[in-house]
């Protein structure tokens, strides 16, 4: 196909119509893809592309190449919210083809291609044009409608379905989604997938994918045992040489485990460049809250952007309950001073908190099972279990 690089209009148009003819997915989604390199051809980029394609080629497939070459247009002069115009354009008409052919599903290459193509071109269009995600709100709306092509296929028998089509542009809207801050409009996404009841599992780059998002919508949704079955599922068979995607999801798996009671080893943080994920294990593991704040402090702008600021904080409660158990150890007593507990605070470096925020501190940790026991406000004494006082966090959750 190299040759459309350089070849003339009428040649790609002849060249995309043998192909769709021909029934062949993979190839006429690259024809139309806004990422494969005829997109440099100037030859491509005429002053009157409707009419050098009107009556040459079948409908609906006019519409699609006329969009296409419209879009690949506008993207050359930089104009990224006529382009996203074009792309939408070219998604609805795809969606139409397919819909009309019935009974098969070679086809669906193209709407993996189209919809990758509008997700990216919409984001382009926000950068130049910000519109608080209404850009990629409108997107998502035209994604939707070849979710539902996919999703609605159900009298055709397998492997020549539709909905095997559902996850790859379920994972396009999931990126929307996420992008734009809208998380709750997944859940309908997820129950779709979860009851599929297709016989041949989704492509496993897919259902990677799938799995980083859902993971990610769990540990925001505090379902801590999900996310971390989700997300290490995506790192586990994530391949080896996906340095950059590994990265990412560890982002997310690390903390999870963090707060489930396992601390990663040193080996592996660095490996992937998250280092300060073993400075933080180690305030954590060791209750030094000062060390906390510090990493925290330092890596702030890394935790926001990550969007895990507030996940990280609540390792806070964890850092407390290693420093009470360190507290018991050395009284070695079942009985201890709420001043002991107040005086390891204070050396961790809140030099300000007073008994009362003390026991409140406490107080939580003993309703979260984290200690096992009772304050005796009378005796200004936490009395604690005889048997595993502090229960490991990997039992808790």
């Amino acid at each position: 196909m190299s040759h459309m690089a350089s070849g003339t209009i009428n040649q790609y148009i002849q060249f995309v119509e043998r192909v769709f003819r021909t029934c062949q997915g993979e190839t006429l989604a690259r024809l139309v893809s806004l990422r494969d390199e005829h997109v440099g051809n100037r030859n491509l980029r005429s002053s009157d592309i409707a009419t050098l394609v009107e009556g040459n080629c079948v409908a609906p497939l006019d519409e699609i190449i006329i969009a296409h070459l419209s879009c690949v247009k506008a993207l050359y002069m930089k104009d990224y919210e006529e382009a996203y115009e074009h792309q939408t354009t070219c998604v609805a008409c795809v969606v139409r083809l397919i819909q009309a052919q019935q009974g098969e599903n070679w086809n669906l290459p193209l709407l993996y291609t189209v919809s990758l193509d509008l997700r990216l071109v919409a984001l382009k269009a926000e950068a130049a044009y910000p519109s608080n995600g209404k850009i990629l709100e409108k997107a998502a709306d035209s994604l939707l409608a070849g979710f539902r092509v996919c999703v609605g296929d159900t009298r055709t028998n397998e492997p020549y379905s539709k909905k095997i089509g559902m996850l790859t542009i379920v994972n396009q809207l999931l990126k929307v989604y996420f992008y734009i801050n809208k998380i709750h409009l997944c859940k309908p996404l997820i129950r779709a997938i979860d009851s599929t009841n297709l016989k041949e599992p989704f492509p496993l780059a897919q259902r990677i994918t799938y799995k980083y998002f859902v993971g990610r919508k769990a540990m925001f949704d505090s379902d801590y045992r999900a996310a971390d079955e989700h997300l290490s599922f995506a790192f586990q068979n994530c391949h080896r040489k996906s340095i950059k995607n590994k990265k990412q999801i560890l982002t997310y798996l690390v903390p999870v485990k963090m707060l489930l009671g396992y601390m990663p080893t040193k080996r592996v943080v660095c490996k992937y460049d998250l280092a300060l994920f073993w400075d933080l294990a180690c305030a954590v593991k060791n209750g030094n809250l000062r060390g906390i704040d510090q990493v925290m402090e330092e890596h702030e702008s890394f935790f926001i952007q990550a969007g895990i600021y507030l996940i990280v904080e609540k390792l806070k409660i964890s850092a407390y309950r290693n420093l009470f158990r360190r507290v018991y150890l050395a009284e070695n007593s079942h009985q201890i001073d709420i001043a002991s507990f107040q005086a390891a605070l204070q050396i961790m470096g809140h030099d300000d908190v007073d008994a009362d925020e003390t026991q409140c501190i406490v107080a939580n940790l003993i309703y979260d099972g984290k200690i096992k026991g009772y304050i005796s406000y009378q005796h200004q004494k936490v009395v604690v279990s005889k048997q595993s006082a502090f229960p490991p966090l990997t039992t808790l959750c």
